[in-house]
């Protein structure tokens, strides 16, 4: 059987690529491709996405992020590979940094998923942006503002750096792939994902860096 994880997620800032990666690293996985905002969130998440209580919109967030979690462990159990684009860590990193005061203690007992932290250079993740036929909300331009503190929220979790700079998306799939996480699934499988009552899990980075082909 292969040592591959059953169950990994992707992190970053805004522009590094993860909802570009993530349907074809599910689909090089042969693993469902699991919405950490289910379907029938999306009309309230609109909704909360206009008003201003960052503590509101977190607590919706982690709502939809415990709901797709019940999703990603039925198949887990059924040993269906899962992929996500984005799982707790960047629901609690981006709220820290938009200036959230809510302590928070995941249980252990989540799904726990090998993370892949995607990277880039500053000035090509701007071009991405500035690319995208898509307008940039009132949480979007202040999670630009906050990058830097999302980057120092984000060292928080255990997670492997790739590098997208300069890559397609098939080249930074291709090196998810070739990463190594030998031993990485199984420890996350012990680790939760938050046990610290002020948001952020105490566990130090053990992430080496990815090679890109």
């Amino acid at each position: 059987m292969s040592d591959r994880p059953l169950f990994e997620s992707l992190e970053g800032l805004r522009g590094t690529g993860k909802s570009t990666v993530a349907p074809m690293l599910a689909a090089a996985r042969e693993a469902v491709l699991v919405p950490t905002v289910p379907d029938f969130y999306q009309p309230l998440r609109r909704e909360v996405d206009k008003r201003e209580n960052v503590e509101a919109r977190m607590c919706f967030y982690l709502s939809a992020l415990f709901t797709a979690a019940d999703q990603i462990q039925r198949c887990l159990d059924a040993g269906i590979p899962v992929v996500v684009e984005s799982y707790f860590a960047r629901c609690l990193a981006n709220h820290q940094a938009l200036g959230s005061r809510l302590g928070v203690a995941l249980p252990a007992d989540l799904p726990q998923p090998v993370t892949y932290q995607l990277v880039c250079a500053e000035d090509e993740r701007r071009r991405r942006l500035a690319a995208r036929d898509k307008p940039l909300s009132r949480w979007d331009a202040l999670g630009e503002k906050s990058s830097a503190l999302i980057t120092d929220a984000y060292a928080e979790f255990p997670m492997q750096p790739v590098d997208t700079t300069g890559l397609a998306p098939h080249q930074v799939v291709q090196a998810i792939l070739a990463t190594d996480t030998e031993g990485a699934h199984r420890r996350a499988d012990r680790e939760p994902v938050g046990a610290h009552p002020h948001l952020l899990p105490p566990v130090p980075r053990r992430a080496q860096g990815a090679r890109l082909p």
